[in-house]
């Protein structure tokens, strides 16, 4: 997300890193960058001027002056101010009588139905007691869809054929309060454009029950088109917050960046992936980080804990501190850090060069190259795989043909496994302090 946006903020800041003492003409000269890059990205032309003048106030001041090193508190200030841009985190209302009720709204086209799974699953796992209301009659396969996401994340879907959706809320909720359901999540149903016909079937939706939350879904790269449709639900229903969906591609995403300033509707939750955990809270100054380049351990760790066997996980640590990783574990490692995602996405995570790196790589390459990796270590044999060291230049070529690969990605399997194996070894030697390198 905002690879494009990344790379030119960092191109910037490399420059200004050149600079020993800033002058005000090297102040202004940057923020003319920022500012086209902010505009290229889709950020809204009101927020932009704003935020450059925020900047531009602190960092031509003494707080830039005085500092040790004026380059870095100029992006400091960036940081901060972006943050503040982005508006203060706001968490799901869970509060009230149970079940609280979770309406769903959007446009056709926005990801609302699998936001909703999305969602449900998130709060499952959270220790709800969570239950999905198809109320969207119109949408052909709108029901089904819902009822196979379902399925999938172990989350019971209601629907009433033929009875309207205000009615089946209703009815619905009767059937939540007494099977001790705690969260009631509603997908209504969507429109190609905002009417009127739309907006009173949600008013009565809101008429027949106590909704805790109202959530515009929407397409985060439709662009500035984004904003005057939140302020058009904004206007006509009680909205609490945005489920922002498709954030993980790069093109006009700054309306998020934009979007709380102008319609004061408080950002919930970010889309980033098709898979249904693909759903992250928000948080402005993570978000801020990642657009920055900074990285997003926090988010890493978090990813991790949700994906991890955790009794594996020990075993493995306890094996690698030991210094006996093998090939299968290098394996195991592998298969572990794709149940967190997307590769890509991961990698974006980190601080540093290779989040910078991963930014700017094509689509798929990151998950290409470990399924390689994954293919040339089983087209080896058990033996090949617990005593890599037996591993000669006819092994490989052998290991090579099985995988379909050359001897060269073979090789640079084995540089990567020697690599770790070196890594853990000197973790182990030296104790906890040099897991710092981890992060470097």
């Amino acid at each position: 997300m905002f690879a494009s946006l990344s790379e030119r903020l960092n191109d910037i800041f490399k420059d200004l890193r050149r600079h020993g003492k800033l002058s005000v003409e090297d102040v202004d000269s940057a923020m003319r960058e920022v500012r086209i890059a902010l505009l290229e990205a889709d950020v809204h032309y009101s927020v932009v001027k704003d935020f450059i003048k925020r900047v531009r106030e602190r960092a031509v001041g003494s707080e830039v002056s005085k500092a040790l090193n004026p380059a870095q508190q100029v992006i400091k200030i960036v940081h901060e101010e972006l943050i503040k841009t982005l508006g203060e985190p706001a968490p799901l209302n869970l509060s009230g009588t149970k079940p609280r009720v979770v309406i769903l709204v959007g446009l056709q086209g926005s990801g609302k139905t699998t936001a909703a799974a999305k969602l449900a699953r998130l709060l499952r796992s959270q220790g709800e007691r969570v239950m999905l209301v198809a109320a969207d009659p119109y949408r052909p396969a709108a029901v089904k869809q819902l009822q196979t996401l379902g399925s999938k994340i172990g989350v019971e879907v209601f629907h009433t054929a033929g009875v309207t959706p205000p009615k089946m809320v209703q009815q619905v909720y009767e059937t939540a309060q007494k099977g001790g359901y705690t969260v009631m999540i509603v997908d209504t149903a969507g429109r190609s454009q905002l009417d009127q016909e739309l907006m009173d079937e949600l008013t009565a939706i809101h008429s027949k029950v106590n909704v805790a939350e109202t959530i515009l879904v929407i397409d985060a790269m439709i662009g500035q088109e984004a904003l005057s449709i939140a302020e058009g639900f904004r206007n006509a229903i009680p909205l609490t917050g945005l489920i922002l969906t498709k954030m993980e591609g790069d093109a006009r995403g700054g309306a998020a960046i934009s979007i709380r300033s102008v319609t004061g509707v408080p950002i919930k939750y970010l889309g980033t992936g098709e898979g249904v955990e693909a759903l992250e809270t928000f948080d402005p100054g993570r978000l801020a980080s990642r657009i920055l380049g900074m990285g997003d351990i926090l988010g890493l760790i978090e990813k991790a804990e949700s994906a991890f066997d955790q009794e594996q996980a020990q075993k493995q640590a306890q094996k690698m501190l030991a210094g006996e990783f093998s090939l299968e574990d290098f394996t195991e490692q592998l298969k572990q850090i794709r149940k967190m995602g997307p590769l890509q996405q991961i990698l974006e995570m980190l601080p540093g060069g290779m989040g910078a790196a991963a930014k700017v790589m094509p689509q798929g390459q990151a998950e290409d190259q470990m399924k390689m990796t994954e293919a040339i270590i089983n087209s080896m044999t058990i033996q090949e795989r617990r005593h890599p060291d037996i591993l000669n230049a006819s092994r490989r070529r052998r290991i090579a043909r099985g995988s379909g690969t050359d001897v060269q990605d073979v090789n640079r399997v084995m540089k990567q496994f020697r690599d770790a194996q070196r890594m853990f070894k000197t973790i182990k030697k030296s104790g906890t302090k040099d897991l710092s390198r981890l992060f470097r």
